[in-house]
């Protein structure tokens, strides 16, 4: 190779093993350093099992939690309490039932080697209590198992209406229950005031908006079809970082117009007691003490009475008898009204109108005779 070619070719390597520009970084992470373990293979939200020999020592310290159960779980209680013993044991936690204060309780031992499963042991024995079965309460010992008790004998005022709405959440034959259940993956059981749902954390999400809103009166089946339809696009590939808002179902709020109520009429008051005897004459003397006076006095007074009617009577007479003498009203004349020096309407006339008036009538008595 000539000196030439050996020359040309040492200025084309360097050229060759450039690295391409590097793309633009933001401000906002800029100073942000290579985290070379984070890879996206990895999946952050996953629950990485606690095991005994991550945690050899006892606790430092005793938790311990306890929780009253209604008088009528006791004698289920009683029977299963065995089978939540053996299954708090491989835990390392000890448990309780005291049927005089009707009261569960569990606490931490020197076996306990799970930080997280007293937690779990309070939330079993809450289950226990709000009537679910012994079979399906143990499941919350899980990892990937929560639980969520939804109060709702606050939501509503009117006992009726809470009744209603309660079985509008159950449906018939349970039927809008098994639906729930399916499209959230939890279990749940509607009991007297409360609503006691088990399963992953994003379902018992959607379970307490569902529970809620059908108190509030939506119905559970519009929640459904938006469960439904959000099950399917799960399964869209292309559809993951998109907004789902255009193919979600949306509804508008109808006002029903509600019965008018009639007007309330008030009823008259009833006295307790009943009405008074109408007054006898004996009463009304004694009312105007009358019946206290002497029989004298009584004649005096009726006496006076008497004159005083009959004066009465004879003034009514006079007047009527004076009436028949009192003259008529007069009639006034037209021709006592007209004055005597008032003169008739022909002198007001002038005396050239009267020179007028009578050549214009013997003007005409000529031309009848002339016919």
């Amino acid at each position: 190779m000539s000196a030439v070619e050996a020359a040309s070719a040492a200025a084309a390597a360097p050229a060759a093993t450039e690295a391409p520009a590097a793309a633009p970084v933001s401000k906002s992470k800029q100073h942000r350093k290579d985290k070379p373990w984070d890879t996206d293979d990895i999946d952050k939200w996953k629950i990485e099992p606690f095991l005994p020999s991550n945690n050899p020592g006892p606790f430092t310290e005793e938790s311990s939690f306890i929780t009253l159960f209604p008088k009528y779980r006791e004698k289920y209680l009683r029977e299963v309490w065995k089978l939540v013993t053996a299954e708090l044991d491989k835990w390392g936690i000890a448990c309780e039932l005291d049927l005089v204060e009707g009261s569960m309780s569990v606490k931490t031992t020197r076996k306990t080697w799970d930080p997280y499963a007293i937690l779990n042991a309070r939330d079993m024995i809450k289950l226990l209590a709000r009537s679910l079965p012994v079979q399906q309460a143990m499941k919350i010992m899980q990892d990937d198992m929560a639980c969520d008790i939804i109060k709702i004998g606050n939501q509503v005022r009117n006992k009726e209406r809470f009744v209603r709405r309660r079985q509008r959440l159950i449906g018939p034959n349970g039927n809008t229950l098994k639906a729930l259940e399916l499209l959230t993956g939890c279990y749940i059981l509607v009991q007297g005031n409360t609503v006691a749902a088990m399963g992953p954390y994003k379902g018992l999400k959607d379970v307490r908006r569902v529970v809620l809103d059908c108190l509030h009166n939506i119905h559970p089946i519009y929640h459904i079809k938006e469960l439904m339809v959000k099950r399917e696009l799960a399964k869209d590939e292309k559809l993951k970082g998109e907004s789902w808002d255009r193919f979600l179902p949306k509804y508008k709020k109808r006002a029903t117009p509600r019965p008018k109520k009639s007007a309330i009429v008030p009823k008259p008051e009833k006295s307790v007691f009943p009405p008074l005897p109408p007054q006898s004459k004996i009463d009304m003397q004694i009312e105007s003490g009358e019946f206290f006076m002497s029989q004298e006095k009584k004649n005096a007074e009726a006496r006076e009475a008497r004159l005083k009617r009959e004066a009465k009577k004879q003034t009514e007479r006079e007047q009527r008898r004076e009436a028949a003498f009192v003259p008529p009203p007069t009639r006034s004349t037209p021709a006592a009204s007209t004055p005597v020096d008032a003169k008739p309407a022909d002198a007001a006339l002038t005396m050239d109108q009267l020179k007028a008036k009578v050549k214009a009538r013997a003007l005409k008595r000529m031309s009848t005779h002339s016919k």
